[in-house]
């Protein structure tokens, strides 16, 4: 009776097996994850800028993660999947890989139980996959935000949020998994440290300097004085968030095998889910422990939220092929970077306090690590391919792959950025209007009025705000958003 209505509804039992269930619970978990991360960096960024940009701040960041998430369940995911129609020898592997998974396609929207798992196996870990990747579609875009926070006009922000999905989309193919064409010559990159963090950081480093500095970051400015952020315990609760998130998306970064549920790392090297995780927690402590000492020795706080930042990115390319003291070691390291190039950045006054000295130093530094400590570790192709170009662990991780996929990430963000700045600013404009700078984002764009801050909380230390501004005309107590720092402390942290 079972049979004959299996049959019937031409239900293939494989395919929703209690094992499947399970792997299909690990990979949602990573989604899980990734929209905790999310929520992490919206407090990031809440408690770094200032109270009459908090709202448009938010909002700007939630639309921008919902464009990249849009865009790559249209077609993100169908790029990033070029790689295994090539390696599978799949029949004009480019357009199949389209129309099989862009939004409409039809693998996107089988059910699991009606596909024939000699086409589609494990159809459900797949589609949940396209939702863990279009997070992460999403958060880049709310860390290219990070970098433009209180200065980009919306509608331009929309336009780079739409493009950069589909650029880091094509980066991905490249340089992320095990048969696409740089990460099967033996580049290594097991969290995707190239294609979200190195290559936002990249794109930070061309729209930071295109839109300007905040008034008031540098220097006092007439009429909002010295820049004051909202509320930094929020930005700290924001990096616990992260931490919190990041576990489970280690999950999601590899593929189970036979027998049972051997864990095989997404670029095909040998690890175990034990080890990636006792990696990633050592990352955040070596960086927190360097951090905390450098923010000592400096009397600068910012240091005991880069630290463990810094810690983490620098191990998120190997995480699954250190062995943990090896990472504790990279960890350490990591603050030092960071230091070095937040310290340049701001003698340079250049207003960008995350994403260049993280992604684009620290990032850079942790891929090229790999390729010195774990240099011959076989990699790259597929599981059970046993001959050819895609053979499993035909590769191997050195130096020179290393620097070349970082080098291809580095020049994605670049020109992408470059040539979004370029048409923005001859069309609908990069920079909100000085106007909108000093009031407020949420004044101009939502009609958001914020009280006014008491007068014990006006300009000290010598800050140059107007005093008329202690409450503005249109009620936004402007001119009392001061407060005197040095360069690099109580900002955008």
């Amino acid at each position: 009776m079972v049979e004959t209505l299996v049959l019937a509804q031409q239900v293939f039992p494989e395919q929703v097996t209690t094992d499947s269930l399970a792997q299909n619970i690990v990979y949602a978990t990573g989604t899980v994850g990734a929209l905790s991360i999310f929520a992490g960096l919206l407090l990031v960024d809440l408690g770094g800028v200032r109270r009459v940009n908090v709202m448009d701040a938010m909002i700007q960041k939630l639309i921008g993660f919902f464009i990249g998430f849009a865009v790559y369940f249209l077609v993100g995911f169908a790029i990033w999947n070029w790689q295994y129609y090539v390696a599978f020898d799949i029949p004009d592997p480019y357009l199949q890989s389209i129309r099989d998974w862009w939004l409409g396609g039809t693998l996107a929207s089988d059910l699991a139980q009606t596909a024939d798992p000699a086409v589609a196996p494990g159809l459900n870990n797949q589609q949940i996959f396209i939702f863990f990747l279009a997070c992460f579609a999403g958060i880049i875009n709310v860390l290219i935000h990070l970098a433009v926070t209180e200065r980009i006009k919306a509608a331009a922000y929309y336009v780079v949020c739409a493009v950069a999905a589909i650029s880091s989309s094509l980066l991905s193919w490249l340089t992320w998994g095990s048969t696409g064409p740089i990460s099967n010559l033996g580049y290594h990159d097991f969290f995707g440290s190239g294609f979200v963090y190195v290559f936002a950081g990249a794109m930070a480093w061309v729209l930071t300097r295109r839109v300007g500095n905040r008034p008031g970051m540098y220097r006092p400015h007439p009429r909002v004085g010295d820049y004051r952020s909202y509320n930094l315990g929020i930005t700290v609760t924001g990096v616990v968030l992260i931490f919190a998130g990041l576990p489970m998306v280690i999950l999601s970064c590899g593929f189970f095998f036979e027998p049972e549920a051997l864990f095989v790392s997404v670029t095909m090297a040998d690890t175990s889910i034990g080890t990636a995780f006792n990696n990633l927690g050592l990352s955040w402590a070596g960086g927190a422990l360097m951090g905390g000492l450098i923010a000592y020795r400096t009397k600068n706080y910012i240091y005991t939220l880069l630290g463990p930042f810094a810690g983490y990115v620098s191990g998120a390319p190997a995480f699954d092929v250190y062995a943990p003291w090896q990472m504790f070691l990279v960890a350490l390291g990591a603050p030092l970077v960071a230091y070095a190039v937040y310290e340049w950045t701001q003698r340079k006054e250049i207003d960008e306090h995350k994403l260049i000295n993280l992604f684009l130093g620290v990032g850079s530094y942790g891929i090229l690590m790999v390729g010195l400590i774990d240099w011959g570790t076989a990699q790259s192709g597929f599981f059970g391919v046993t001959e050819g170009d895609y053979a499993f662990q035909h590769a191997e991780i050195n130096l020179g792959w290393q620097a070349l996929g970082l080098a291809v990430s580095i020049a994605f963000g670049l020109v992408t950025a470059w040539l979004l700045a370029l048409v923005l600013e001859r069309t609908i404009g990069l920079r909100a209007d000085e106007d909108t700078l000093v009031e407020g984002f949420d004044l101009h764009d939502w009609d958001i009025v914020h009280d006014a801050v008491p007068e014990y909380a006006g300009v000290t230390g010598g800050g140059a705000a107007d005093p008329a501004g202690a409450v503005s005309p249109r009620g936004n107590g402007e001119g009392l958003e001061t407060g005197a720092t040095a360069p690099g402390v109580g900002r955008d942290a």
